[in-house]
Parts: C-alpha cells; sequence; structure tokens
C-alpha cells in the first residue's frame, strides 16, 4: 500500500511535533520531512514532492499564504491544508485564493486533522465549522450582486459549471485546462466571465455559490 507522504511547516517545534503524532498515529501515513519557514517549505516541498503540505499562516521569511500559492504554482498534484489560530475573514479569504484545499485551527487539530487530510486527498474541500461560517459571513457581503445576478435569471453554462467545480476543489487553471483538454488561458478566460457574470470577487464566495447551488457537496 502506497504511503500517504506529509511535509509539516510551523515555525514552532512544539507544534510541529503535536501534528506529526497526530498523523503517524494513522497507518501507512508518513511526514517525509518539517519547515520552520515559508522559503524552507517552498523549497522541500519542491524536492519531496509530499502528498500533503500541511501549513500554518504566520511564519518567518514567507508566510503560509505566500508559500501555499507558489508550492501550488510549482506542484499542482499536492494538495495544501493550512493549521493556523487565525480566524479572520480576510485570512481565510487570502489562503483559498492562494489555493488552499482546506484551512482548520490549530483549536481543532487533534480531532479534525485527520479527517481534514483525509478530505483533501479524496479531492475534497475541507473547512472546521468556524471557518465555514467565515466564509458563509463574507459570501453574505456579497449579497446585493448575488441578487442582482440571480433576479436577471444568470445562470452559468454547462462548462462554466464544470470549471466552477473545479476551482471550488481547489485546482489551479493549469489542472482544470489538463482536466478539460482547453488551454490555460481559455480557463482563465472562463473563470473571469464566471466571476463577472455570478457578482462574485473571491474564490471564498465561489465556493459558497458552488455549495448553495449542489455544485460541490458541502463540507461534513
Amino acid at each position: 500500500m502506497k504511503k500517504l507522504r506529509i511535509l509539516l511547516a510551523d515555525d514552532h517545534a512544539l507544534m510541529r511535533r503535536g501534528a506529526r503524532e497526530v498523523l503517524q498515529s494513522r497507518r501507512g501515513w508518513k511526514v517525509v520531512g518539517e519547515a520552520a519557514n515559508g522559503t524552507e517549505a517552498v523549497a522541500k516541498a519542491k524536492k519531496l514532492r509530499p502528498d500533503v503540505v500541511i501549513v500554518d499562516i504566520g511564519m518567518p521569511e514567507q508566510d503560509g499564504v505566500q508559500a501555499t500559492r507558489q508550492i501550488r504554482e510549482a506542484l499542482p498534484g499536492t494538495r495544501v491544508l493550512i493549521l493556523t489560530m487565525h480566524e479572520s475573514d480576510h485570512m481565510v479569504q487570502s489562503a483559498l485564493e492562494a489555493g488552499a484545499h482546506g484551512y482548520i485551527l490549530k483549536s481543532d487539530l487533534t480531532e479534525l486533522l485527520i479527517k481534514a487530510v483525509k478530505d483533501v486527498i479524496e479531492g475534497k474541500r475541507s473547512l472546521t465549522p468556524k471557518v465555514s461560517e467565515i466564509v458563509v459571513e463574507g459570501f453574505l457581503k456579497a449579497k446585493n450582486h448575488r441578487q442582482q445576478a440571480e433576479g436577471k435569471e444568470i445562470r452559468p453554462t454547462d462548462r462554466e459549471i464544470e470549471i466552477i467545480r473545479y476551482l471550488a476543489e481547489g485546482k489551479v487553471n493549469k489542472e482544470i485546462a489538463a482536466e478539460l483538454g482547453i488551454s490555460v488561458s481559455t480557463v482563465e478566460t472562463h473563470r473571469a466571465r464566471i466571476m463577472h457574470k455570478l457578482g462574485l470577487h473571491s474564490i471564498a464566495e465561489l465556493i459558497h455559490y458552488a455549495l448553495r447551488h449542489g455544485i460541490v457537496a458541502s463540507p461534513r
């Protein structure tokens, strides 16, 4: 059975040790490396090519959002899970925009870390209940735009629904282009058109739209 290879990135050694113990309690899961800052996380991810990178946001040199963006660009098949103490809607939105597949709080580490890793490996989003609330609240701030779009009976096409699904699942433009057999620039054009058409302004809002309309399953 192929081992699940995980990289941990957090500037606190004690937190890395706790996460390592939780993760390696699962048979077949192995922490193949650790990083204490964002720059090191990107370098080790490129070298080790793990299945999952677990990243804190508040790290020196590069923060977790910058590291996530670089890891996703370099390794589209690697799943990135944010594990942090930050609960602000700005942080959640920034992480999702950077390509993170999940966002859980350190206070939920022992209860939800295993499930979060399993979810992102299966291609799902993993958001803790608190973070899901933050995503919803952020989406509701754009209520007028959504009502305007839906009031005019504006609906995405079948192709746009496919792209919405892939984006909500955390795939980057390059992955979507490969899945659909189209160019990256065509994906970018579809993405821009979708956001404008539906009155959305962030990936967090797009995720909530996808959940609300049954395009992707709600995180459990």
